[in-house]
Formats: structure tokens, sequence, C-alpha cells
């Protein structure tokens, strides 16, 4: 036996992808020009495939805010915030992020998987109850893990099905921890969030919501699906990434409990882990001021994913239930997808491939995000190739 035996089947896989010349995942993006053109594998490309929804990588106030700190406060902290100290960045985007939210506190980790993952495995420990959405992200997931708490999932997008697991808990319900997600990365839906509010609200639990997605996409501000579905004030805590609207990296945890700021004491994502650089820091303060301002981005955004969707809709692609940034066309067969996803790469739109266990469905997903940054006649291109595989092939996406 060796330890590398239970990796076999995955490489068997590999092996079959390299065999067929497809090799969708980690594919190189070997130029970067704008945020929504480059070079992926030797093809030029548009850049569909980012979740660079307010288009701001490539915003001229981020990156020179990140140039100036990298000449000023040097490339990275080379430590955790704990250990080796905030800088006063850090300390004044945490500031910014809960007067954006307006929220009592604020905590800014590394990643967003590291925000996500540290804040469902510290809030909740053994004793405690987490129920979430079966679709849930795996940070959210490894978070249930970590946690050592009970885990219950209900149906995706179902508040009833909540409501009864909740009602099964009798008084433990009072403490639980309930995690949803604004908008689902995989199909782009979006949580039923008034309804479990209402539910949570009924029974005392705790409410989560990752925003992930929907910061900078929903909201009259931005803040995401909460202040779109107007339930603020029933949600405890908002994780998120600066990695989707704010075009840099790194992870957030907001809330209106003041105890919040305890968990950076706890969450070992938190503290044993190096702070963000400062040219990280610099580039997502600006972005955050853009994103809260930016309603014309966020306009710009909607109309090009309503324009996508609709001439996907009307070619007869099977999609998500409704338009949304993320635009995702299921595929019958991962044979199918993988040829497809190599089609579209030649014909010069890089989208991302998503096989099973990874979709919620089972199915095949060739998922595409939209940007504010995307022209409408790159939208029309993307819609064009898409459009021109369903064409040739009826029946491996039909509505």
């Amino acid at each position: 036996m060796s330890i590398f035996d239970k990796f076999q089947g995955l490489a068997t896989d590999l092996e079959a992808l390299k065999a067929l010349g497809v090799m969708p995942f980690g594919a190189v993006i070997e130029e970067i020009s704008s945020a929504t053109q480059g070079v992926v594998q030797g093809c030029p490309v548009i850049l569909a495939g980012t979740n660079n929804y307010l288009g701001l990588t490539f915003d001229p106030e981020c990156i020179e805010a990140g140039r100036a700190a990298l000449l000023q406060q040097g490339t990275g902290t080379t430590g955790s915030r704990l250990a080796n100290g905030s800088y006063a960045g850090h300390l004044a985007l945490e500031q910014e992020l809960a007067t954006f939210f307006g929220v009592e506190s604020a905590i800014v980790f590394s990643t967003g998987f590291l925000a996500t993952m540290g804040s469902v495995g510290t809030l909740a420990g053994p004793g405690d109850t987490i129920l979430i959405d079966a679709d849930c992200h795996a940070s959210i997931y490894e978070g249930t893990r970590l946690s050592g708490a009970e885990v219950i999932r209900f149906r995706h997008n179902n508040a009833d099905d909540l409501e009864r697991r909740l009602r099964r808990l009798g008084e433990r319900a009072a403490d639980a921890l309930i995690v949803v997600e604004g908008i689902y990365s995989m199909l782009g839906d979006q949580s039923p969030l008034a309804e479990i509010a209402a539910v949570k609200s009924r029974y005392g639990a705790f409410l989560m919501v990752d925003e992930a997605h929907s910061v900078g996409v929903l909201g009259a501000t931005g803040r995401g699906l909460a202040q779109q579905a107007g339930v603020e004030d029933a949600v405890d805590f908002i994780v998120g990434t600066f990695s989707k609207s704010l075009g840099s990296v790194g992870g957030f945890c907001v809330s209106r409990h003041p105890e919040l700021d305890l968990v950076r004491y706890k969450a070992r994502s938190y503290v044993f882990t190096a702070s963000l650089a400062p040219s990280v820091i610099a580039s997502t303060r600006v972005a955050l001021r853009i994103l809260e301002a930016g309603h014309t981005l966020r306009e710009q955004l909607w109309r090009n994913a309503n324009r996508l969707y609709q001439a996907l809709e009307q070619a007869g692609c099977r999609l998500g239930p409704h338009p949304g940034p993320v635009v995702a066309i299921e595929v019958g067969s991962k044979e199918q997808a993988l040829m497809w996803w190599r089609r579209l790469l030649e014909q010069g739109v890089y989208v991302n491939l998503v096989l099973p266990p990874a979709t919620p469905t089972g199915t095949c997903l060739l998922r595409c995000s939209l940007s504010a940054a995307h022209s409408v006649a790159q939208v029309d291109r993307i819609a064009e190739a898409m459009t021109a595989l369903v064409q040739d092939h009826p029946n491996s996406s039909a509505a």
C-alpha cells in the first residue's frame, strides 16, 4: 500500500482527459490585457469565467492604490495579525466594511474560503447545531466539519423543510446556526431569503448568509441579497469575499453582534494565517468605495446578464432558474461537456467547466460569469458561440 493509492482514480481520469487533448481544470491564462480579454492555452479569448462581476481588476484607481501601497509598505506582511500585528490598512478596511454593511463588527480574513470556514467552524462548536442548505459551498461544509457541531442539511432553497427541522430541535432551535448563500455559484439561483429569515425569527435561531456572489450584484448599495430582500435586521452574520465584485483576494465576516470580535482570537484560519499584503488591502478599500457608489456598474452587469440569459433561453438551452451574473448551461454528458469547453476555447470564449460531484444537480455545466466590463458585442459573441454548440447538438442541452 502507498499513501498515493487513494489518488489512482483521479490519476486515471486525468490521463483520460489528456488523451482527449482537453485539460479544462487549471487552464493556463498566459496573457491578460483587460477585465474581459486574455490568452488561455494559446487561444485569444473573451474571459467569461472569472467572477469579475464589476470588472474592477483593471480599474485605474484600484491599481494605483495597490501600486502606492506596494512601494510604501512592501510586498507582504510575512505573518499573522495576532503574531505580527495589524497594519493600519487592515483596521481601516474592517471599519469600512462594518460601516458599509451598517453593523458593529467586521473581521478580514486572507481568503474567502478561510473567512467562511473559520466563521462557521468557530461560531458553532460541540453541543451546537448547524442547519445548512444542501447546496452550500465546500467552505461551509468544511467549517461544519471543523466545528464539531451537529450538522443538519435541509433541502435546497426550501424554507418549509428548514422549519420542519427546526421544529424537531425543540428548545435547541434557539441556539442553532442557519447557513445559506445569497447567490449559489453553480446555477446562479438565489436563496428565498425573506422566507428563511421569517422562519429563523420564529424559532430564535442565528442566521448566516454567504454573500460571496451577491455583494456588488444585489441591493440598492450592493450589500447583497439581504439588503435586496429587506431582511438585514434578521441576519446575524454575513460572510463574503473580495475575489468577486471587489476584484482582489481575501474574505470577511461582519455582524451586528459586537461579540464577533472574539472570533478572531479563536478562528484558526485567522490566528495561524499570514495577513493580506498591503497592496491587496489598498486596492480592496478603493474597490469597496467604487462598489458602494457603483449603481451604474450593477445596472450594466444586469443588462449583460439578462441579454445572455435570454439569448441562450431562446436557443433552447437548459439554464438555471432565472437570470443573473452566473449563467450556466446544463450538458448531457461529461464527454460532450469536455468537447464543448474545448470548442468554445477555440472559438475565443473562455468559460468554466464543472463536472459532478461539484454540480448540485449531478449534471455537467458550462458556467459563464458576466461582468459589467463586457461590451454588448462581447456578450453577443458569447451567446453566438454557445448557441452554435446547441444547434449542432440539439439533444445535449435542451430546455
